[in-house]
């Protein structure tokens, strides 16, 4: 409707309404003086219905009163009734005159005695508490000696809505949120699951309950989206509920139920029951939910990461994933535009890495282009719009682990690490499967041929201090991704379902952007699967069996580092795609360790690398040396000379509880 018929509608509406009560005053007016045939206006009887049927010509469509009349089956004495309480809130002359017909002036209210009395085609089922008028909660009955004797008021959404006036209901605000539709178009496989949908429920029986449509997936913008075009086919608005706030108790329930029905009526809706973020383990909601589920009427969604079973409603059950590939690529070169030129050709390396929905791409669109925009009239930034891209991707993709993760700013490079040329090849070996495997798995199909082994998962091993996550930051660096340390000691829990519980959350918060997660002595999670001997061992072997399902799914790079290798399951280690072998390093690689341990702004004297190399400790000793003599020069105001290093040399040595031998510092002095 445009907005000029609604203007011609809603004044229209008004004159309908206004002749709709001057029939209440005439039957009020007839009540307290009967057989004069007038309004209390002096309009004639006659003259009222003449106008009543004038103003419903004039009606570019059906009033609201009789819109309501239809909807919800009121009989004629029931829209009397409801016109009676609206006229309270809009007439003054109806308030006179209910205290008038009543003997009362401080009964200046409505009654279902007065309206008994007074009101045309009388019927006493109309107070029924099933019947229309109090099922859909049109009017609500006050306190009262008798429910015949209790004030009637009209519901503030009810008169609102006579008036020609849509608003949300006030009784649903906080619970249930009308869901701002976007205005782009869905990707094409979305646009056809909601085309689907549409036309599934076009078919279903209008005389029972619409079936449930879930939406699986871990695509919670893109599941709630594909929801509100279906909506929008079947001429329906969408609204969410979480089910975290659907109340537990049954009256409670029952009544936001009869409040959402009204809504869905009133203005057609469908409801979006968003279970997200419900706990499966939380079996008051969960119950809440499924008793929502199965009463609720209208068009119902349910959003939620794993399948839900119904006791009795139909369900149909979809998957939504993010957009493919493709999608994502089209997704980009539309958004940008013009500019995607000034991207170098790296919308293959975006997709490859990043798996975004289309609002996140359009929103790590808008800020690169809006920093570009700035660099490029001399504002902040060097001006490379594909490195503003990238960062806004790492920015929206960073997961939220809370307390099971650690993100570290990596700041070692190629020139940090001293490792023998074999272990250096094989870690640009795995930067080139994360770089290339949009080519591989994609271009050239090995994806389509199974989809079984396509994550990257390496591991570490060797002794404490010899690199490994010296070696992780590296890879970090050099393909631009965040890396997340997994601290074990909060993923492990001794409570049965609860680590894979949290390996999941890990897994799948940092799915989107495909940051590198490290899983630091892994051993201490990812042990060998032991034999059978109670429901301890069970389900120990079933959180290793999840994780390998995890890692082999994952589209990231996952890291394990360990001291122990032969702690490792070896189902585990076969489905490892690299295995890294740090070793204790010799002199040589000592003595390079050393010169590069100290930052080039560090002021040093006379530091002799050969006796330093002498020293039979690991690289990450050596920094913590290197570091505690920084600090007794520092403290000293002079530069780091060898006396500082042996003072720190012994500090460290009675850390580790081992002797420095004579061997090590003998010619030191």
């Amino acid at each position: 409707m445009s907005d000029a018929s609604t203007l011609s509608w809603l004044d229209a509406n008004q004159r309908y309404l206004t002749t709709a009560l001057a029939e209440v005053r005439l039957a009020l007016e007839d009540h307290r003086a009967p057989g004069e045939g007038k309004t209390g206006d002096g309009k004639p009887r006659a003259e009222v219905e003449a106008a009543l049927k004038q103003a419903a010509e004039a009606m570019p469509g059906p009033p609201a009163i009789e819109i309501l009349t239809a909807t919800f089956g009121l009989s004629p004495f029931e829209r009397a009734i409801l016109l009676l309480c609206a006229g309270i809130e809009l007439n003054a002359q109806i308030v006179s005159l209910c205290a008038a017909a009543q003997g009362d002036p401080l009964r200046a209210y409505p009654t279902f005695s007065l309206a008994l009395a007074a009101l045309p085609q009388p019927h006493w089922s109309a107070i029924n508490p099933s019947a229309p008028l109090r099922h859909w909660r049109l009017i609500e009955v006050g306190s009262g000696p008798a429910i015949t004797l209790s004030p009637l008021r009209i519901d503030e959404r009810i008169l609102h809505f006579l008036a020609g006036v849509q608003h949300f209901d006030e009784h649903l605000l906080g619970l249930i949120e009308p869901f701002q539709s976007p205005t782009e178009p869905l990707v094409p496989t979305q646009q056809a699951l909601a085309e689907r949908i549409a036309a599934a429920c076009s078919q279903a029986d209008k005389g029972a309950f619409l079936p449930i449509i879930q939406l699986c997936g871990e695509e919670s913008a893109g599941k709630r989206s594909v929801a509100a075009a279906a909506s929008a086919l079947m001429g329906l608005r969408l609204s969410i509920l979480s089910a975290l706030s659907i109340p537990t108790g049954a009256v409670e329930m029952e009544t936001i139920r009869q409040f959402w029905e009204r809504e869905s009526i009133l203005d057609p809706s469908a409801l979006l029951v968003d279970c997200d973020d419900l706990d499966s383990g939380d079996a008051i909601h969960e119950t809440a939910v499924a008793r929502w589920l199965e009463t609720v009427g209208g068009a119902v969604f349910v959003t939620s990461r794993e399948r839900r079973r119904m006791k009795q409603r139909p369900m149909i059950t979809l998957d939504v994933r993010k957009p493919t590939v493709e999608e994502q690529r089209l997704l980009w070169q539309n958004t940008l535009g013009a500019a995607v030129k000034n991207l170098n050709g790296r919308v293959d390396a975006l997709v490859s890495q990043f798996s975004l929905s289309a609002p996140a791409i359009r929103s790590a669109c808008v800020e690169a282009l809006g920093r570009y925009s700035l660099a490029e009239t001399g504002g902040p930034g060097d001006g490379d719009l594909a490195e503003m891209v990238w960062e806004a991707c790492c920015a929206l993709s960073r997961p939220r682990l809370g307390d099971l993760a650690q993100r570290i700013e990596a700041a070692a490079r190629w020139d940090d690490l001293v490792l023998p040329a074999q272990q250096v090849q094989t870690l640009h070996d795995i930067a080139v499967h994360v770089h290339q495997r949009l080519r591989v798995y994609e271009t050239w199909g090995f994806a389509r041929k199974s989809a079984r082994g396509l994550g990257i998962s390496v591991l570490f091993t060797g002794p404490s201090g010899t690199g490994k996550t010296m070696a992780a930051e590296v890879l970090a660096n050099e393909l631009h991704l965040d890396l997340y340390r997994i601290d074990l000691s909060q993923v492990v829990s001794k409570y049965i379902g609860e680590t894979e519980k949290n390996l999941r959350r890990v897994f799948d918060a940092a799915e989107d952007g495909g940051s590198i997660l490290l899983f630091d002595e892994a051993d201490a999670l990812f042990g060998k699967r032991s034999e059978v001997k109670d429901s301890h061992d069970r389900y120990a072997n079933i959180e290793v069996s999840y994780l390998l399902q995890r890692m082999e799914a994952y589209r990231g790079l996952a890291i394990l580092t360990t001291n122990l290798k032969e702690a490792l399951d070896t189902a585990f280690l076969r489905r490892i795609r690299f295995v890294v072998q740090f070793p204790f390093p010799n002199a040589a690689q000592r003595a390079e360790i050393w010169q590069r341990v100290f930052p080039v702004d560090t002021p040093t004297e006379g530091l002799n690398l050969a006796k330093l190399a002498r020293l039979n400790v690991a690289g990450g000793n050596i920094r913590n040396i290197a570091i505690y003599a920084a600090f007794l020069a520092a403290d000293a105001g002079e530069p780091v000379r060898m006396n500082h290093l042996l003072r720190a040399a012994r500090a460290e040595y009675a850390k580790l509880e081992r002797p420095l031998t004579e061997a090590e510092i003998g010619e030191w002095s």
